[in-house]
């Protein structure tokens, strides 16, 4: 979207302008739980960042956000860029080391953390640490650091925040562009060199803006939010996007498990989630495929499409009622998701929308818009408006190149490292994504895997692993794949869902039970085989006894365990 005269690309006019539309109405909360309004939301903000500015913190200074999802995780992050100030999100999962390389490079002056988080920072006592602020109100009583807990630093803030509103002293608030920074995140990529990428209060407005017009959302409409926030699809789509159009974020706390999750979609009936593909595949596998396996007839039924959709469009109206029977938008995103999983939930109805996008990309590139009967299954949908996407050096016969993005989302650069930047970022703004796709006639974007992990064999041919992956984790009692190159060979390791192997096993010997999986294992490679080209089809399938290392959005680690990963 571009400027007009009543728009303005930083964060801090859309919180004010929203503020001005929806003051009364609910803006945030923890699920199950009272919401503040967007007038109270508004005045938090307001009144931390005044604090933080009576502590020194200025323009350019750069806070750090250790935490789980809460509304006063938003309160801190919208405080800190009131001020000009870099929100540096660190997502909960990273271990200790990538926490303390972060915060040691970033120099935060102030660090917002929780109970759970805060051991990864116990060694960084001293000059490292200046400041720590719990946002779960955890005192940290073992006194190895200094602790403020924030409700009883947001109440003494809000406190002078009202009396200076009364005597109209309050103070002023640096300038802040668009084009400021707002945030510094550092990717979680598969490559194993994460990278600090800096996107500017635009990078994310823009994005936001554009998101708005992929479906309509009525004020008051409920975003139940189980991603984590210091990650940029969550934090755009699913924290931005609400405050723009008036709605309320609930949040679920830590990620729930499924009994939770109906619980809180039964109460909350949200009207928008957000989610990673593992979780539809996890409720494809554990919830639809065992009804329909341990029916005879429904196994024969499913065999014929006419039936197969009769029983889909069913088993779909069940789903929407265990997300609270109100959900209009389920966003899909940060992986791919399995085609048969997508499958399914065209012919149960079910409200998707898959999106592309990435961490640089602040961070939508493509997806919907919503009810657009010209998307195809399969692909991500059309480039979000604002956004150009075109396909580099494309394959004569296939069509597949990497994916290039242009647009006002597009980052800054990667903090202190030009050449990595201008590896991935032309002179005339055009972003390498190290994605590999290609565009239909319709402007439909497929995406086909990463750049550096496309396999080139002796005979010359292109082999794409995710495409074999999907495959295999279709099977039902496969719970996750990876594909490697091994003496030019494909080789697939597979970790197998072992509650149905010991289901399936019990009461057998422990040899018995080896042989039942070496079965399983040789019949689905020939299986999948059977699916695939001579030249893409798998020499041997081995089982793997652990799940592999994943980053925040549930993507393999790939560079850990393939000889031949290219790292970048």
């Amino acid at each position: 979207m571009t400027d007009g005269p009543d728009v303005r690309m930083t964060l801090n006019f859309i919180i004010d302008s929203s503020r001005e539309k929806y003051g009364d109405l609910a803006a945030v909360g923890m699920a199950m739980e009272e919401p503040i309004t967007y007038e109270e939301f508004h005045d938090r903000i307001c009144a931390v960042a005044i604090r933080l500015q009576q502590e020194g913190i200025a323009k350019g200074d750069r806070i750090a956000l250790l935490a789980e999802n809460s509304h006063h995780w938003g309160t801190a992050y919208l405080a800190i860029v009131r001020l000009g100030a870099v929100a540096v999100p660190i997502l909960p999962d990273l271990p200790e080391a990538d926490v303390h390389h972060i915060l040691t490079e970033m120099k935060a002056k102030v660090t917002f953390t929780t109970q759970r988080q805060i051991e990864k920072l116990y060694d960084l006592r001293g000059d490292k640490i200046q400041k720590l602020i719990t946002l779960d109100d955890y005192p940290g009583t073992e006194g190895l650091l200094p602790v403020e807990p924030f409700n009883a630093y947001c109440e003494a803030a809000l406190a002078d925040y009202r009396e200076q509103k009364v005597t109209g002293e309050l103070p002023a608030f640096p300038d802040v562009a668009e084009d400021d920074v707002a945030s510094i995140l550092y990717t979680s990529g598969t490559s194993g060199f994460s990278k600090a990428v800096m996107l500017s209060h635009k990078n994310l407005t823009s994005n936001a803006y554009a998101a708005s017009t992929l479906m309509e959302v009525k004020q008051g409409s409920v975003f139940l939010s189980i991603l984590p926030m210091s990650h940029t699809y969550e934090f755009t789509t699913g924290f931005i996007l609400p405050l723009l159009l008036g709605a309320r974020v609930a949040y679920a706390g830590k990620t729930p498990t499924p009994a939770i999750l109906q619980n809180l979609c039964a109460q909350e009936k949200p009207y928008v989630m957000f989610v990673v593909p593992l979780v539809l595949e996890k409720i494809y596998k554990k919830r639809v495929l065992p009804k329909i396996e341990k029916s005879r007839l429904l196994t024969l039924a499913y065999r014929f499409a006419p039936a197969r959709r009769r029983i889909n469009r069913k088993i779909g109206r069940k789903l929407l009622e265990f997300f609270g029977g109100n959900l209009a938008m389920m966003g899909v995103g940060g992986a791919a998701l399995n085609p048969d999983v997508e499958q399914f939930l065209v012919e149960a109805g079910f409200p998707y929308l898959i999106g592309y996008g990435l961490t640089e990309a602040a961070p939508l590139i493509a997806g919907g818009p919503l009810g657009d009967p010209t998307i195809v299954v399969g692909s991500s949908g059309k480039p979000i408006p604002g956004v150009e996407v075109r396909i580099l050096d494309p394959d004569p016969e296939s069509e597949i190149g990497e994916i290039l993005a242009r647009g006002p989302n597009v980052m800054l650069g990667y903090y202190n490292d030009e050449d990595a930047t201008q590896e991935v970022l032309s002179p005339d703004g055009w972003l390498a994504t190290g994605d590999l796709g290609r565009m239909d006639e319709q402007g439909n974007l497929y995406i086909k895997g990463r750049c550096k992990n496309v396999v080139v064999l002796a005979s010359g041919e292109n082999i794409y692993p995710e495409a074999i992956e999907h495959k295999i984790n279709a099977v039902h009692w496969v719970v996750e794949s990876l594909v490697v190159e091994n003496d030019n060979k494909l080789i697939a390791w597979v970790y197998p869902d072992y509650e149905y192997i010991d289901e399936a096993t019990a009461g057998q010997t422990r040899a018995q039970r080896r042989d039942f999986l070496e079965n399983l294992l040789e019949t689905m490679r020939k299986e999948v085989n059977g699916q695939l080209p001579l030249t893409s089809r798998l020499a041997e399938v081995l089982e793997r006894r652990e799940p592999f290392i994943k980053t925040a959005t549930h993507k393999i680690k790939r560079y850990l365990y393939d000889k031949n990963a290219k790292r970048s």
